[in-house]
């Protein structure tokens, strides 16, 4: 798996850590069962501290993504092939979807180039097809992609 992040970037580099996970879990990179790095070994390789990868690991546990055991590490817990997401999730889901694109709609983007955008992220996605969205298999690649920021670190 190769993990990229901005160390000057203007996200956290935690969360960086964690949307890049999330994505390579929704890529079919990472499926459930799957071990990830250990905090420490991940540090390293991005040459970061390791509370920050562990504030990443806290995350991931919290959101019912990762499972963090003393003997075994972080393995993912769930995956686009695990069934159906727990209760509430779609709601909270929702609400931040909501504001993610009032900033676009802020913005000046147009509703016809928002639902394009939404289409074609949606497709790239290996688990999406399941859904129905994706009809064109379209893979793509841009910011936001895993490997797609210039300059970043790569573990």
């Amino acid at each position: 798996m190769l993990l990229t992040i901005e160390p000057d970037g203007p996200v956290p580099i935690y969360q960086q850590i964690r949307d890049r996970l999330v994505e390579a879990i929704a890529d079919g990179e990472q499926t459930a069962g799957s071990a990830l790095p250990s905090t420490r070994q991940l540090a390293t390789d991005l040459g970061i501290n390791f509370h920050t990868v562990n504030k990443s690991y806290d995350i991931l546990r919290q959101e019912g993504l990762v499972r963090i055991n003393r003997k075994s590490g972080a393995v993912v817990q769930r995956d686009a092939a695990s069934g159906a997401p727990e209760p509430g999730y779609v709601d909270a889901w929702a609400a931040r979807l909501r504001t993610l694109l009032a900033e676009a709609v802020a913005q000046g983007v147009g509703a016809e180039e928002i639902v394009a955008h939404c289409r074609s992220t949606v497709a790239a996605f290996a688990g999406a097809g399941e859904s129905g969205a994706g009809e064109s298999g379209v893979k793509e690649s841009g910011p936001g992609k895993p490997g797609a920021e210039d300059g970043g670190h790569h573990s």
